[in-house]
């Protein structure tokens, strides 16, 4: 039987396999791959192998630079050992010693790599910080698909502050219902300029203050943005296109707002009722498609929180940039529009659209916007006041929209959101 330290890190090992090689979303597979497994050991498991994820152009790097010759396609499995390994001596706090023989115990007896694999982890752990002074880190750590529409957007110096936050994991934000200040000492937090709560992160959620009294739930600073730019939404008819799984829902509904969450996923939408029961707040859900839903009675507004490529989440979920690339965002703009004009469609004048999408990526974002704005006169955008974001100029672009970029506010997700109003019945 394996002591448990390897337990983890096999199954560190496994999860890397899953993510990297099937092209699987980290979160996804974390139950499979870790049932089994006591809650310590499943923690340390997803910490290694997310610390790797995080880190994987530096580490990869650093094999390269190591390795006399690459290693074979088929040594998959010992490349992700190096992978696990590497990420504990030089970005974790775990002693070395117990990193590398703990490491090293996962290749097997006979494999001729076993002494390849104890030597290149005792070489980083005497020579790794060194190592890492010599490279570019930002650069190196970021796929070059994002970089370059990043540089060509943002500038070299934006990108490379993007890419350092990028190094960072990211704190546990949380919307309440009411009484920020309050749920701020209850919950160990501090109050955002944007009214978010922040506190450190915890492995589990329910060992945080009255989970069950629904009172709270995570919501990372930005994605709590796009639902207040509606304004005063109490008694109005307010649309939740793409709804799932459902913080802006909540928002809305806790604002006072009827409620409509549409999400063509039936399974992602009983998501979303079961989180809107814990948080006693009433909605209605239909499963649809959002580009062919025609609601019953005209909406007062519509949030349109698109699918996208998830480019601005890379602090909390950083397997994306390997799962995603150029061609997604490409299929997804196109996604993208269709909803936009279904949106539109759905709304008569003084109506009021925000759309949103958790990407860095401008044809997600300020793209859409300046093509649906060319193509549909009915529409006009309501730009974002300072005062609608905490006071935070620099969330806000100079067309009016929400930006937000990842080392904003000590860190937040990547976003961007633009409020339009229906000002005739349609396109002409």
């Amino acid at each position: 039987m394996n002591a448990p330290s390897s337990n983890s890190r096999n199954a560190a090992v496994r999860l890397l396999g899953r993510v990297l090689q099937k092209h699987q979303p980290l979160e996804e597979v974390l139950d499979p791959v870790l049932r089994g497994l006591s809650p310590r050991d499943r923690a340390l498991a997803r910490a290694i192998a997310s610390t790797s994820i995080r880190h994987l152009g530096i580490i990869d790097h650093l094999i390269g630079k190591m390795l006399d010759r690459p290693l074979p396609e088929k040594a998959q499995d010992i490349r992700h050992i190096l992978r696990i390994g590497i990420a504990q001596i030089l970005f974790m706090e775990i002693p070395s010693h117990a990193a590398v023989h703990d490491t090293v115990s996962l290749v097997p007896e006979r494999s001729k790599h076993k002494g390849l694999v104890n030597a290149l982890l005792r070489r980083t752990d005497r020579q790794g910080q060194k190592l890492l002074g010599q490279i570019d880190v930002s650069r190196t750590n970021t796929p070059d698909w994002l970089w370059s529409t990043w540089k060509e957007h943002y500038g070299e110096d934006i990108t490379r502050q993007i890419a350092s936050a990028h190094l960072t994991e990211a704190e546990l934000d949380l919307s309440v219902k009411s009484d920020p200040e309050k749920w701020a000492a209850e919950l160990n937090a501090t109050i955002l300029p944007t009214g978010t709560l922040r506190r450190p992160t915890i492995s589990s959620l329910k060992d945080l203050a009255d989970f069950d009294a629904g009172e709270w739930w995570v919501q990372d600073a930005a994605a709590a943005l796009p639902a207040r730019l509606l304004g005063d939404v109490s008694g109005k008819l307010v649309i939740d296109l793409c709804a799932a799984p459902g913080g802006k829902t909540a928002q809305l509904a806790a604002a006072g707002a009827n409620v409509i969450a549409l999400d063509r996923s039936k399974n992602r939408l009983n998501r979303l009722q079961e989180n809107m029961e814990r948080l006693k707040l009433a909605v209605t859900t239909i499963v649809g498609d959002a580009t062919t839903f025609v609601p019953e009675k005209t909406p007062d507004a519509i949030l349109l929180d698109a699918p996208c490529s998830s480019t601005g989440t890379l602090r909390r979920h950083p397997d994306v940039a390997y799962l995603k690339s150029q061609a997604d965002v490409d299929k997804l703009t196109e996604l993208q529009s269709r909803l936009l004009d279904a949106a539109a469609r759905m709304l008569e004048p003084h109506g009021q659209l925000v759309y949103s999408v958790c990407s860095l990526q401008p044809e997600e974002g300020e793209a859409r916007i300046a093509d649906l704005l060319k193509r549909d006169p009915s529409l006009e955008r309501e730009t974002i006041r300072p005062i609608e974001v905490g006071g935070l100029t620099e969330l806000i672009n100079p067309q009016g929209d929400i930006r937000t970029l990842p080392f904003h506010l000590g860190g937040m997700d990547g976003f961007y959101a633009a409020r339009l109003r229906k000002i005739s019945t349609g396109i002409t």
